[in-house]
């Protein structure tokens, strides 16, 4: 897509991932962090990161087998939440458990039969192995993501303002919770190859809090998060490349960096200050 700017074909995967990635993320992120559902980052990261190691122990496409496992999360947390009679937290808690029990273990198996497996591709993501069509389905995810938010935009407004205010005038919020959490399982699953499982969480939820730093409308935080998680990627990503740095937690160390300085200048602290 990008060829005509970039010529190495490397660097041009790699910045075409970030780009989609680091988007779908940060507008998911935006809605995860405004619900109070942060917690679903981390469990549906690892939900993939385990599914990608029980895949290529059983011969299997790791990023198939990630999305299997990331949609399988997603479904069970709303009716294990139900049943069990926990919150949806504790749903996450246990589900995330589960999943990194799961993860260790056939990683650990794998090392010990000799078969020469190195988890460090999905604990930390490997950029250098993307194929053209990993891009286009990261493109493909992104586009989702984002028109998921722009055709139902006033429902998530309302769900995030009061999700009881929301029921009681006919906003179907169970259905829309759902499908957000599919579109998270989904884009989870494809980012994975690229950031790891270990370090997904900060691509969905750093962004989103980064820009609420300075954002005071919903609708400007699906811009701001976008762009400044695209922008820290991309250039995480050619530095990491140019230098021969481990990229994906280069980016993550970016990503953190950035958040302890938007939070010290943050306008919002200021006014809190202020109010003191």
């Amino acid at each position: 897509m990008l060829e005509f700017i970039i010529t190495n074909i490397v660097v041009c995967r790699t910045v075409e991932a970030m780009l989609f990635a680091s988007i779908a993320c940060a507008v998911l992120g935006v809605i995860i962090t405004q619900v109070q559902i942060s917690s679903i980052g981390f469990t549906m990261s690892h939900a993939a990161f385990a599914g990608a190691a029980i895949g290529i122990f059983f011969s299997i496409n790791a990023t198939l087998s990630a999305i299997i496992a990331s949609i399988c999360v997603a479904f069970l947390i709303g009716p294990l939440s139900d049943k069990a009679k926990v919150s949806a937290d504790t749903a996450l808690g246990l589900l995330f458990g589960i999943c990194m029990a799961l993860a260790i273990f056939f990683i650990a198996y794998m090392t010990m039969l000799g078969r020469g497996f190195s988890a460090m591709g999905l604990m930390f993501g490997n950029v250098i192995s993307l194929y053209r069509e990993d891009v286009y389905l990261l493109a493909l995810v992104c586009l989702v993501s984002v028109a998921f938010v722009a055709i139902l935009y006033k429902e998530i407004t309302c769900i995030i303002f009061n999700k009881k205010i929301a029921e009681s005038v006919g906003i179907r919020v169970r259905p829309i919770y759902y499908v957000l959490l599919f579109v998270i399982a989904l884009t989870v699953a494809l980012c994975l190859p690229i950031v790891g499982g270990l370090l997904l969480y900060i691509w969905l939820i750093t962004p989103a809090a980064i820009a609420l730093q300075f954002c005071t409308k919903l609708s400007s935080m699906f811009i701001v998060a976008p762009i400044v998680g695209a922008i820290i990627s991309i250039s995480g990503a050619v530095i990491g490349l140019e230098c021969s740095l481990p990229v994906g937690p280069l980016i993550a160390v970016f990503f953190s960096f950035i958040l302890v300085f938007s939070v010290i200048l943050s306008p919002k602290r200021r006014i809190t200050k202020e109010k003191l």
